[in-house]
C-alpha cells in the first residue's frame, strides 16, 4: 500500500475535494433546468482542475527517463568487451537491445588465442528495446569478451555483472556499448523495457527518426511519427516513447468537457463527463502504452465535436476541422474510417433535415458537397500521403510526387489490406464485440512475479461503473431518439454504432483495446441522462455527483492494476472470474 500512497492518493484524494468545492458553487444553478452553453469561467476552473490533477496522475510512475541513447548495428560486426576484474568476477551480461531481428553470439578469450564460448542469444521481435540478463556458461576471471551478431541487429548496452548483481566496470572497442553502465537495472520491469505492442509502435517511431525502414508496417505512419516526437523531446527512453500518448490523452479531457458543454450546457453534467473519462481504465491505461490508439480516438474525438458544432451551429470552420481531423486520424489508423462512416450519415440526415425544413437548397447542397469532397477527400488524402514521407527518407524516394513515391504508398495500401484481411492468429486475451459491452474480457498486457511473492499487473478494460451504466444510457438514448426525437441522444447513439457495427462483422483476432473509441461515447450518453435527470429528478445534482465519485472510487480500488504497483494477490479478479488479474 505504500506505493499507492506515494504516488497516487495525494494527488487523487486532491483531485476529488478540488472538483468537489468548485461544483459547490454551482449545484444550485446546476440543479434548475437547461445551462448556458457559453464557456464561462466556471467551466474554464472545473475543465483545468480536472485536467491537471489527471496529468498529474497520468504521468506518474509513466516510466524511466533515462535509457541508453547511443546504439550500434552489430550486423556482420563483432565487439569487444574488456571488464575490470577488480569489480569481481562476471557471471552475466545485461544487455540493452535496439531494433533488429537477428542473434548474438557471446565468446571470450584470456590470452588472444584460445576462444571459448559463453552464450547466445536470440533477438526476436519482441525482444527489442529491453533489457536482458544473459547468464554465462563460465565465469569471467580474466581476459576479453566478444559479441556478434547476426542479423540487423542494433545493440545499446553491455554491462558485465557478477553473480550477487554488482555491476563490472568494463570498456568495449565500440564505446557507445559501455558508456551508459549506470543506467543498468536489477531486473526488466515495464519502467525500464517496452511491453506488448511497444515492440512495434515505438520501435517504429525510433526508425522513422533514424532513417531505418520501418519493421511494422501493418498501420498508417502519423501515430509512430506521433510518438517520435516524445522520443525526440525525451530521449529513446520509456517514458519518451509514452510521453505522447499520455499527453494526447490528457489533452482528451479538456476536448471532452467542451464537447459536453455544447450538447448539454451548465457546469455539472460536462464535468460529471469528464471526470468519467479521466477515471476510466481504459483512458488511463490504453493512453500510456506507446501504441496508436490514442491518436485515432483522440482524432474521432475531434471529429464528432466539429461536426457537432457544424450542424447545429453551421459553421463551415467547424466542418473544415471535421474534415483535417479526419484526414490525420486515418493517417494514424484505419480504425478511423469507421468514424468517417459514421459522419457521412450524420451530414446525409442534416441535408434530409435541410430539404425538408427548406433552411437548404440545391444550391447550398451543391455548395456544401463540393467543400466536403475539398475537406474529407483531397485534404485527408494529400495528409495520408505525406505521412509516408519518413518511409520514403529510408528507401531515398523524397520526391514527394514521383512515381516511385507514389508506388510506395500505394504498395503498402495493398500490403495493410492483405494483412489484416486475411490475419490467422490466436491469442490467450483475445474478446469478441460482445464481451466488450459487459466488461467480460479484459486484455492483459503486462504480468510480473516478484521474488518477494508479489506480482505486478495490468491490462486494458473499461472502469465497470461506465461500461455498465454507459450500457444502459444507451438504451436511454435509443427511446429519446426514436420517441423524442432528441438531436444529443441521435448524435452520440450514431457515433457509439459507427465505433462497434464494424467490428461485429470483423473475423478476424480482435482485443478489448478495440472499444477504446467507444468510451467516448458511453461518457457522452451517460451526460445526456444526466441532463435528463436534471430536468425531471429532484435533487438529481446529487445522483449526478454520486455517480462521478462512485466511478472515482472504483478507479482507486482498481489503480494497482492499472498503474503496475505491486500487490500481494490478485483480489479483484472475484468481480469476474474472466479478469486476469
Amino acid at each position: 500500500m505504500y506505493e499507492i500512497a506515494k504516488y497516487f492518493l495525494p494527488s487523487a484524494c486532491f483531485l476529488l475535494i478540488a472538483v468537489f468545492f468548485m461544483l459547490l458553487p454551482d449545484l444550485r444553478v446546476c440543479a434548475l433546468a437547461g445551462g448556458s452553453r457559453r464557456f464561462q469561467r466556471a467551466d474554464a476552473l472545473l475543465m483545468s482542475a480536472i485536467t491537471l490533477l489527471y496529468a498529474v496522475v497520468a504521468f506518474t510512475g509513466l516510466g524511466n527517463t533515462e535509457s541508453p541513447q547511443s546504439f550500434v548495428n552489430l550486423e556482420g560486426q563483432t565487439a569487444s568487451i574488456k571488464p575490470d576484474l577488480s569489480d569481481g568476477a562476471v557471471s552475466k551480461l545485461m544487455l540493452f537491445t535496439g531494433v533488429g531481428i537477428g542473434s548474438y553470439s557471446i565468446d571470450y578469450t584470456t590470452d588472444g588465442s584460445d576462444s571459448y564460448h559463453l552464450a547466445d542469444f536470440e533477438q526476436s521481435h519482441a525482444e527489442v528495446l529491453k533489457w536482458h540478463p544473459v547468464s554465462l556458461d563460465y565465469e569471467i576471471t580474466g581476459g576479453t569478451i566478444f559479441i556478434r551478431g547476426s542479423g540487423g541487429v542494433w545493440l545499446g548496452e553491455v554491462v558485465p555483472v557478477t553473480e550477487d548483481g554488482r555491476i563490472v566496470r568494463a570498456s568495449s572497442d565500440r564505446p557507445e556499448l559501455t558508456d551508459e553502465q549506470s543506467l543498468c537495472p536489477d531486473r526488466q520491469t515495464f519502467m525500464n523495457s517496452s511491453y506488448f505492442d511497444e515492440i512495434y509502435h515505438a520501435r517504429t517511431a525510433w526508425e522513422h527518426l533514424n532513417g531505418v525502414y520501418p519493421y511494422e508496417i501493418t498501420h498508417p505512419p502519423l501515430g509512430k511519427i506521433i510518438i517520435g516526437l516524445g522520443i525526440r523531446l525525451f530521449g529513446m527512453t520509456p517514458f519518451g516513447w509514452r510521453f505522447s500518448g499520455t499527453l494526447f490523452g490528457v489533452l482528451m479531457l479538456p476536448i471532452l468537457y467542451y464537447f459536453a458543454k455544447k450538447l448539454f450546457g451548465g457546469h455539472l453534467v460536462p464535468a460529471s463527463c469528464t471526470v468519467l473519462m479521466a477515471t476510466d481504465f481504459m483512458h488511463f491505461v490504453q493512453t500510456r502504452i506507446a501504441t496508436i490508439d490514442t491518436y485515432a480516438v483522440f482524432f474521432i474525438l475531434l471529429m464528432y465535436l466539429f461536426m457537432y458544432l457544424f450542424i447545429t451551429e453551421e459553421r463551415l470552420w467547424a466542418l473544415a476541422l471535421c474534415g483535417i481531423s479526419f484526414g490525420l486520424g486515418a493517417a494514424s489508423k484505419w480504425t478511423c474510417f469507421y468514424a468517417g462512416a459514421g459522419l457521412a450519415v450524420i451530414w446525409l440526415l442534416w441535408v434530409i433535415h435541410g430539404f425538408r425544413t427548406g433552411t437548404l437548397d440545391l444550391k447550398g447542397f451543391v455548395k456544401n458537397a463540393l467543400f466536403c469532397v475539398v475537406f474529407f477527400v483531397l485534404v485527408p488524402c494529400v495528409i495520408y500521403y505525406l505521412s509516408y514521407y519518413p518511409y520514403g527518407v529510408a528507401e531515398g524516394k523524397t520526391k514527394l510526387f514521383s512515381r516511385d513515391y507514389l508506388n510506395m504508398v500505394l504498395s503498402n495500401q495493398q500490403y495493410m489490406f492483405n494483412y489484416h484481411s486475411q490475419l490467422s492468429a490466436t491469442h490467450p486475451y483475445s474478446s469478441t464485440w460482445y464481451q466488450w459491452l459487459l466488461d467480460i474480457r479484459p486484455i492483459l498486457y503486462y504480468l510480473d512475479y516478484l521474488p518477494d511473492g508479489r506480482h505486478v499487473s495490468f491490462g486494458a478494460f473499461v472502469n465497470p461503473v461506465l461500461c455498465w451504466g454507459g450500457l444502459f444510457a444507451l438504451f436511454v438514448l435509443g427511446f429519446l431518439a426514436v420517441a423524442r426525437r432528441d438531436l444529443p441522444s441521435a448524435y452520440i447513439l450514431l457515433g457509439y454504432l459507427a465505433q462497434l457495427l464494424p467490428w461485429v462483422l470483423v473475423q478476424r483476432l480482435i482485443f478489448a483495446y478495440h472499444y477504446f473509441p467507444c468510451t467516448v461515447f458511453l461518457a457522452l450518453a451517460l451526460g445526456r441522462c444526466f441532463d435528463v435527470m436534471l430536468r425531471n429528478v429532484r435533487r438529481g445534482w446529487a445522483y449526478i455527483v454520486g455517480f462521478a465519485v462512485l466511478s472515482f472510487s472504483v478507479f482507486v480500488l482498481f489503480y494497482p492494476n492499472l498503474a503496475g504497483l505491486p500487490v500481494a494477490s490478485g483480489i479483484l479478479r472475484s468481480w469476474l472470474p474472466t479478469w486476469p488479474f
